[in-house]
């Protein structure tokens, strides 16, 4: 360091602290000012520039410091300072020459595109191609970047793994009765009502249990009939007869265990008693007493909704993905945090020409009883392959449209593009199905940045390049035309 800049520097410190310096007018001894010099020259050299956690945690301070603990925080001087900028340097014409000595493979375009040429020649714009010499390690399409860019761009890579694609679709619902679980108890004869058990809409019975009880003119013919044939002294123990009153009484849906009683006792009851054809719900109560019922009137319509269906209208453009068997997990929105699983049993072949929407049917278990009909769900359907594939995050295509391409990470700062073929995407992973090997580090994060500043410096370097082109190569006066 001279003397002049140790006295600006003197000068400067003592100007901060409001002191005035004159050299000039003999205010001051040359000693003394020989002396801030001396001060200002050690500063420069040894005094800290800055003050930073002891931790290595992002906290720093221009001045002594310490932390909440009560440690100081550590000194950073001058030659500590870590820069991850590259140092400018200024053009040297010995490795011009070198440059210029080496061997030229071929030519690039100067926007970075795939197209080269072994002789020099320009691209559309008039911009002249690139020439990549002997030992360059450009010449694949790679860029360099240097520790101090990606620490500021913040470049992440993670190298391409095999995963399960996990997709899934969404589509709401409402919950939908077992059509095979539905019963109804109606006579085949006319009928009146005697009496109906304490049972109402919405109770629950079980198979077997009374229902009602009816009186049928009809019946009670069937019945002395069958019980006359096989009282009979003639025909009491042949098996042929009383087959036919027996089956005319099972026509008539009288019940087995009423049947039953009858051969047991060798009596005709005044009043059947009807009863419950299955465990479920009563859906539906039309029997009242006293009523006349005539055949085919519906008196009692019972459903067992043990197992439900949960019918889901699935977008069409996601059809492709749907099939019969896929597991499903039901969320009803009157149980928030509890899934019900079940898996699909019917894809219907019709599309709603209004919400472009297909319908889907799901068998759900419903043990419990809490599902109920027409309550609202949201069916999740997981329609990804079982089998792991080679992916990468979606964050890490490049797509143009009508081409994708990644950036591979080599190492040193060198990150190279290569194009690659997609396939399904779900859970923000997408499948590689050509292009990559499994642990390829791709980059994941700023990698439209590296692309950016690979097109922008092959642009740059290509208007350098032919700024700096000599105007002419004299051959009779008249420049070279570089050959096509």
């Amino acid at each position: 360091m001279t003397r002049t800049r140790l006295i600006g520097t003197a000068a400067a410190f003592l100007a901060a602290a409001g002191v005035a310096l004159f050299v000039g007018d003999g205010m001051r001894p040359q000693s003394e000012i020989d002396h801030l010099v001396s001060a200002a020259s050690a500063a420069d050299a040894g005094a800290p520039i800055y003050f930073r956690d002891p931790d290595g945690k992002p906290f720093y301070s221009l001045t002594p410091k310490k932390t909440p603990d009560g440690r100081d925080y550590r000194a950073i001087h001058a030659g500590e300072d870590v820069s991850f900028d590259e140092p400018e340097q200024a053009p040297n014409m010995a490795t011009a020459d070198a440059k210029r000595d080496r061997k030229i493979k071929y030519y690039r375009n100067p926007m970075g595109l795939p197209d080269t040429s072994p002789v020099p020649r320009k691209d559309s714009m008039g911009m002249d191609y690139i020439p990549v010499y002997e030992g360059d390690d450009s010449d694949d399409g790679s860029v360099r970047l240097s520790p101090g860019k990606i620490q500021r761009t913040g470049v992440k890579s993670e190298p391409a793994k095999l995963r399960r694609i996990k997709i899934q679709v969404r589509a709401p619902g409402t919950i939908q009765l077992d059509e095979r679980r539905i019963s109804v108890v109606a006579m085949r004869a006319e009928s009146f009502v005697q009496k109906v058990a304490d049972v109402t809409t919405g109770s629950r019975v079980t198979k077997g249990q009374p229902l009602m009880e009816i009186y049928s003119s009809a019946v009670a013919s069937a019945a002395a009939e069958y019980l006359a044939t096989i009282t009979s002294k003639t025909t009491a123990g042949i098996e042929p007869y009383g087959r036919g009153s027996r089956q005319r009484l099972v026509n008539l849906d009288v019940p087995e265990p009423v049947i039953a009683e009858m051969e047991k006792s060798h009596s005709v009851p005044i009043t059947i008693q009807w009863s419950s054809p299955r465990d479920g719900i009563v859906l539906q109560r039309n029997a009242i007493e006293g009523m006349r019922a005539q055949p085919g009137d519906v008196l009692f319509r019972i459903a067992d909704i043990s197992q439900v269906w949960a019918t889901v209208d699935v977008a069409e453009r996601d059809l492709g993905n749907i099939k019969v068997g896929q597991p499903v997990t039901v969320r009803a929105r009157s149980y928030p945090g509890r899934d019900f699983g079940g898996q699909i049993s019917v894809v219907y072949p019709l599309v709603n020409k209004e919400t472009r929407t297909a319908r889907v049917r799901v068998e759900l278990a419903n043990t419990d009883l809490a599902l109920l009909p027409d309550m609202y769900v949201d069916a999740e359907i997981d329609t990804g392959n079982p089998a792991p594939v080679l992916s990468v995050a979606e964050s890490a295509v490049l797509d143009t449209g009508s081409r994708q391409a990644v950036l591979v990470d080599k190492g040193q700062g060198r990150f190279e593009p290569r194009e690659v073929k997609l396939g399904r995407r779900g859970d923000g992973y997408v499948e590689i199905r050509d292009g990559l090997a499994e642990g390829d580090a791709i980059v994941t994060t700023a990698n439209f940045l590296i692309d950016a500043e690979s097109n922008l410096k092959a642009a740059l370097k290509g208007f350098a390049e032919a700024g700096n082109a000599p105007e002419a190569d004299s051959v009779g006066g008249k420049a070279m035309e570089p050959k096509p």
